[in-house]
């Protein structure tokens, strides 16, 4: 199985395990920078060089023998499991994408008939309902990710336990796991452990967010959108992202984390 979703600097100073909707964009342009001191023109999901990715197929004995030797700094990082279902219904399915298209073509026409989600019209701009549409989409998540109806989970909504795992199953062992709510904090800390060739200040970059300009904008505090039975469906789908990565399940106000990720307890839990 390899080591599906791993980024690796080409000076191998450090190895990162992507996690959709977890600032990815950004720690991928920290990566680059710091090998090649300028950033990558474009988003950094579509380059294809400066970049070792586990989905190019030269890139992967690299990766391989790095993270099975444990050579380098290995880390990833987590985000709130309310604002990430959230960030993805905005992004993923309300929002009109880089390309000018809808998210995997056919997939909002199928929320729309069979889950009434609506999303602003063809282009978005519309005014619709978005706490009724979010707690739909909702109900279309917990059914991909349970009974995998009517169809596979999409990575942008699945488990960070379920992204982080296939890279301990497959003997990698993470150095660090931040919170993205700490960006700033958690990314310097793991610079600090490396050497790369291009030194960053994380307080200078800019943040890559390529969902920021293509999705209608949130007209609601997080917590409008999770009513008792929405919140009990999050915590279904996402109790161990909820209990590992230390979030508030009962507060849905509060995206801060309660605590520090016990490395030995993921490895422990997500090893299996």
């Amino acid at each position: 199985m390899g080591f599906p979703g791993t980024w690796m600097t080409e000076s191998e100073s450090m190895v990162y395990r992507v996690v959709p909707k977890c600032a990815c964009s950004t720690i991928g342009q920290v990566m680059f920078y710091s090998d090649h001191g300028r950033y990558f023109d474009g988003d950094i999901h579509d380059a294809k060089h400066g970049l070792h990715k586990w989905a190019m197929e030269g890139s992967q004995p690299r990766i391989e023998a790095n993270v099975s030797g444990h050579r380098s700094f290995a880390f990833t990082c987590v985000r709130n499991p309310y604002t990430r279902i959230l960030s993805s219904f905005f992004d993923k399915i309300a929002g009109i994408q880089r390309n000018g298209r809808r998210y995997r073509g056919n997939l909002v026409p199928l929320l729309t008939q069979r889950y009434g989600v609506e999303v602003g019209g063809e282009d978005g701009t519309e005014e619709f309902d978005q706490i009724a549409s979010f707690r739909r989409f909702l109900l279309f998540a917990r059914d991909t990710i349970r009974w995998r109806r009517p169809m596979d989970p999409d990575i942008h909504w699945s488990a960070m336990s379920g992204h982080i795992a296939t890279f301990v199953v497959n003997g990698g062992r993470y150095d660090r796991i931040f919170h993205v709510e700490e960006f700033e904090r958690g990314m310097q800390s793991v610079l600090d452990e490396v050497e790369p060739p291009h030194p960053v200040s994380v307080a200078d970059v800019p943040r890559f967010n390529e969902s920021a300009d293509h999705g209608p904008k949130r007209l609601h505090p997080v917590e409008d959108y999770f009513d008792d039975l929405a919140m009990h469906l999050t915590y279904e789908i996402y109790k161990k992202d909820f209990r590992l990565f230390r979030y508030d399940f009962e507060d849905p106000s509060n995206k801060k984390p309660k605590g520090e990720v016990d490395l030995g307890e993921v490895h422990a839990k997500l090893g299996d």
